[in-house]
């Protein structure tokens, strides 16, 4: 008597399993050969040094930021307080939490 049987692709661990039809059992699996995560360890130390100038300089642009960041908000708090001395009557500006 041949027993059916079939074959399902695992998502999770890309394993492929055998199972059986009739007791409904797992009966092989196989599972796939991943690939070294270093081949060259050599390599690796020279991208991991690139990667070391590459944060500093999104440092050095985040600081550049933060330093002109005080300036950029003193000068849009000027422009709202300009506006709202132009048009005392004017309705305040919706912010998300009004829209709840």
């Amino acid at each position: 008597m041949v027993t059916a049987t079939f074959d399902v692709h695992c998502p999770c661990c890309e394993a492929t399993l055998r199972i059986d039809a009739e007791t409904r059992a797992i009966i092989a699996h196989t599972i796939p050969e991943r690939p070294k995560p270093i081949e060259d360890l050599a390599a690796e130390v020279v991208k991991l040094k690139g990667e070391e100038a590459r944060r500093d300089e999104v440092f050095q642009k985040q600081v550049e930021a933060q330093k002109s960041h005080g300036r950029v908000l003193e000068k849009k708090f000027d422009e709202l307080f300009k506006r709202a001395k132009e048009n005392p009557n004017a309705p305040a500006p919706l912010r998300d939490i009004d829209l709840d």
